[in-house]
Order: C-alpha cells, then sequence, then structure tokens
C-alpha cells in the first residue's frame, strides 16, 4: 500500500509498488496486518478519561471493595464508576451511610455502570440544594432521574479544568492505542457542558472528535448534529428505560419515559429543516415506540425523502419489533449500538433476565433484525459504560447470546469501521475502506501469538481483498486472543505508535 499526502494512492503486489514508487519511505510490518481503523460511534470522552485517571470500580467484585476503594482514595472530590451491584454477593448498592462512612467527608460521586444512577456521599448531597425530593431522589440509596442530573451537574463542575482536560487527553491516547481513529463523542447538558465539549473539539492530536449535542436547542460549536444522548428514556440496570409493561425484578415501576411522540417528531421536523442531523437515546419498548411514532408524524410534515436524507440515528436500540425495525429503515435511520452490552448483560443468566424476565431479557438488541430492515448499524461502546475494545465489540456482534441475533464477521467488523463514517454523514463511498483514492486511515496489528482456528496456519497469511478493504478477520471464536494494536493512522498521521514497527 502505497501513501501520498494522507491519500491511499496505490495497493498490490509489493514488488510492483517498489517499481511504482521507488523513493518511497518504507514499512517493514514482519507479519503484521493491517486494516481500516475502528470508528467508535457513542463516547463520553471526560468521564471515560476519568475513569482512566481516577476511580475505577468495575473490578470490584463485592460492595465491600467498592468501599475500600472509596476508603483509599485522597481526595476532596471522588469521581468514580463502574459499580454494579447485580455481580456482587450482597446484591445491593452501598447505602447513604455506608458511603459517608467510607469518605470521610469528601464529596462523592459514583457513577453505575451504566451512568444512569449514581451513589453521592451526603458532602455533595449538601452542595446540590433542590435534589432532596426531586423526581428519582433516594434518602439512602442510588439517585436516578432527575436527582442524579442534578447532583450530577454539581459534581462536574467541581472538576478543575485542567483535570477535565487531561482526562480528555487520556481517553483519546487510549481509544487509538485500541486502533480507534474516530469517536463519535455524545455530549448533552446532563452529560458534560459546552465547555467541556468545545476542548473535546479542539484537540487535534489524537483520533477525529465528531461531536454531538443531545439537547432540543442549538449551541454555537460545530456538531455534527443535536443527537446522541438526548434521553427519550434511562436505562435498564438503572431501571429507568420505559417500558409498557413493569420490571420483572420491581413490579411497581415501568421505568421513565422523558419525551413523548410530539416532542419527538418536532425535533426531527426542526433539524431536518435545518439540515442537521437528529437523534435519540432509546432503550425500552415504550421509549421506541414514542420514537418510531415520532418518525411517522414528522414524516407527515416534512416527507419521508427528507427525513431519509438526513440520516436520523438512534442510540442503543435495544428493545424493538420486526416492524419498527422496518419502519425506521425505510426512514433512513441510523442503529448507533454497543455490542459489548449483550456480552455483557445478556443472555438467560444476565442482567437483562434479572431485570425483564428471560422471554424479554434474551430478545434485546436484535442486530441482524435491525440490518435486514435496512437500518445502517455503527458499532460502538458508549465508554465508560463499557470499555473501548472494538476486536471485542466485533466478536460480541458475531457471537450474540441470542441465537439468530448476532451479524456475520463481515458486516460486524464494517458496521465498526465504515459504519461510523457513514453514521456521521461521510459517505463517499471510499472513508473507512483501504483502496486508491481513500484517506490513510487504518491500524496495524500483531497477529504473531493468533493462529486460524482449527489449523497450525499463521494469521500473517491472511489476505486483504483491496476492492473491500475488508480483511481476512481474526479468530473471533469466545476466549481467543486478539489482535494487540501496533500503530494507528488518521489521513495519513501517525496517532499512536507502539514502536515495535521497524522500517526497511
Amino acid at each position: 500500500m502505497a501513501v501520498t499526502d494522507g491519500t491511499i494512492v496505490w495497493i498490490g503486489q509489493d514488488t510492483v509498488g517498489r517499481a511504482l514508487h521507488p523513493d518511497a519511505e518504507v514499512v517493514q510490518l514482519d507479519g503484521a496486518f493491517v486494516a481500516p481503523a475502528f470508528v467508535d460511534a457513542h463516547v463520553h470522552a471526560t468521564s471515560a478519561g476519568l475513569q482512566l485517571t481516577g476511580l475505577d470500580l468495575t473490578g470490584c467484585a463485592s460492595l465491600a471493595e467498592c468501599l475500600a476503594a472509596v476508603r483509599a482514595t485522597d481526595e476532596p472530590l471522588v469521581w468514580g464508576h463502574g459499580w454494579d451491584e447485580t455481580t456482587w454477593p450482597e446484591g445491593r448498592p452501598p447505602t447513604r451511610a455506608e458511603l459517608d462512612e467510607a469518605a470521610g467527608g469528601a464529596r462523592v460521586y459514583l457513577s453505575r455502570i451504566d451512568v444512569h444512577s449514581a451513589l453521592a456521599s451526603t458532602a455533595l448531597v449538601d452542595a446540590a440544594p433542590g435534589v432532596r425530593g426531586a423526581d428519582g431522589w433516594s434518602e439512602d440509596g442510588p439517585l436516578s432521574r432527575a436527582a442524579h442530573h442534578h447532583v450530577r451537574a454539581v459534581a462536574k463542575n467541581a472538576i478543575p479544568a485542567e483535570r477535565r482536560r487531561a482526562a480528555q487527553r487520556a481517553f483519546l491516547a487510549h481509544a487509538a492505542s485500541r486502533g480507534v481513529a474516530a469517536v463519535h463523542e455524545c455530549a448533552g447538558p446532563d452529560i458534560s457542558s459546552t465547555e467541556d465539549l468545545a476542548d473535546l473539539l479542539a484537540m487535534t492530536d489524537g483520533p477525529r472528535v465528531v461531536g454531538y449535542w443531545g439537547a432540543f436547542e442549538p449551541i454555537d460549536l460545530p456538531v455534527t448534529g443535536l443527537a446522541g444522548d438526548l434521553f427519550v428514556d434511562g436505562a435498564l440496570g438503572s431501571r429507568t428505560a420505559a417500558l409498557h409493561q413493569p420490571y420483572d425484578d420491581r413490579p411497581d415501576t415501568s421505568g421513565a419515559l422523558y419525551h413523548d411522540a410530539d416532542a419527538i417528531a418536532a425535533h426531527l421536523v426542526r433539524c431536518t429543516g435545518a439540515q442537521l442531523q437528529a437523534g435519540f437515546h432509546v432503550i425500552g419498548d415504550a421509549a421506541m415506540t414514542a420514537v418510531v411514532r415520532g418518525f411517522e408524524l414528522a414524516a407527515e410534515q416534512v416527507g419521508a425523502p427528507a427525513l431519509a436524507a438526513r440520516r436520523h440515528r438512534l442510540e442503543h436500540v435495544e428493545m424493538i419489533t420486526a416492524d419498527q425495525a422496518e419502519a425506521l429503515g425505510a426512514f433512513g435511520v441510523v442503529a448507533s449500538v454497543q455490542p459489548l452490552f449483550d456480552a455483557e448483560w445478556g443472555g438467560p443468566e444476565g442482567m437483562y433476565a434479572q431485570r425483564l424476565g428471560v422471554e424479554r431479557g434474551t430478545a434485546l438488541n436484535p442486530f441482524a433484525q435491525l440490518a435486514s430492515a435496512g437500518m445502517l448499524l455503527a458499532l460502538g461502546s458508549d465508554t465508560p459504560v463499557t470499555p473501548v475494545d472494538p476486536w471485542a465489540a466485533v466478536r460480541a456482534a458475531v457471537h450474540h447470546r441470542t441465537p439468530g441475533a448476532g451479524l456475520s464477521p463481515r458486516a460486524a467488523f464494517t458496521a465498526h469501521t465504515r459504519g461510523g463514517w457513514r453514521a456521521a454523514g461521510v459517505d463517499d463511498g471510499v472513508t473507512g475502506t483501504l483502496q486508491p483514492g481513500a484517506p490513510a486511515t487504518y491500524a496495524v496489528w500483531d497477529a504473531a501469538d493468533l493462529v486460524v482456528a482449527g489449523s497450525d496456519s499463521r494469521v500473517q497469511r491472511w489476505s486483504l481483498d483491496p476492492r473491500s478493504g475488508v480483511p481476512g478477520l481474526p479468530p473471533l471464536e469466545p476466549g481467543s486472543p486478539l489482535p494487540t494494536c501496533l500503530r494507528t493512522v488518521l489521513d495519513g498521521r501517525v496517532i499512536y505508535d507502539a514502536g515495535r514497527i521497524g522500517q526497511a
């Protein structure tokens, strides 16, 4: 592969390439393989960076370990993320009294793994006037809904600007080290701030940042759309996703619907008229019903072709019927989905089944159904909810816990590369592939420890189809080792280098 000024100009046999480009700098890969770089279609850079640089609770195996981690943190503001009581032997999160004892008077904010509820110490609650009695308030347990958004805002506003920027830089460097060349930042007033998004968009050393703002009102920043986490509902783990029938493990609640079909339609009409991408966070089946009806109402005003031309997007799309998928496919809707959700919480024994019962809980994230309905799939992590681990996400999309719901390896890889670019409006036919005329955006992967399943052949013998840019994929069987990123390149510029690639 030959690259000139950030663009691929030739792909073919090595001897021909050297003859055509005799003065080229030659990069010796020594058996490593090249593939189009990944795009993570749903991230929260600052929160993910704060997890990388601060208190990461995803490894806590019990309530006691969670409290011990807080106790060991010597900060006036403790920002932590990742607890999941469904995996703990105690089966519950800490009480506020237990958190206060561990915090020793510090302000503590600990988001649940889905970031739709959080634990807050009394010191933080006292710094958030009005949170007591707000929707989602709990006297002794996690805060959700409006109460969570309120206390989160107080906590995030207390983070010094330089600490926030350092977290962003750490996240972007981490993403690049995973072979990711572009990320879709799903910002919004309940998640970050305009200052936070402006700082992130100004960073140019790492992956390209595609900005989204999850709100009805526009902002004075170069965002791709008023989309992303514009919440129609919440999350299943926090029991705030909006359902038609109550939660199986909490029959007293059916979640929370934040916007109805009329509000959804009005946003779609405004964004379509302004030639902006609109979009929503939608998880529960009641929320999906409202979204589909919103698209139908919007189509009555602006027409289906106008809606399809803007390629509006939905985040998560976990509970959806075949008829709803067909309707959204006809409207040209992007499904921004997270395969590691199914890997973490799917199956008859997982969190989804705990919350919804086995019948409902094993029908989530039907990727094959979405693709067959004509919806464009773009894969992402929703980090810090799940880690930035693209090959693991591809594997999870292929080996869905519900038979028949997964994708082929080729479709999953394409959805995590070219699909991410197309979801953000870059649909020139070449971006996200390796072929002449395409941007030189790729990753180099170490395959030394991998073998093709069922043979002794080394992965170095995989072939690359230059017409599609889709490589022969590594072994994707559950438990098999995955490639290690050696270098990530964006438009010909190296944004990550492990220092292990030689030159001839």
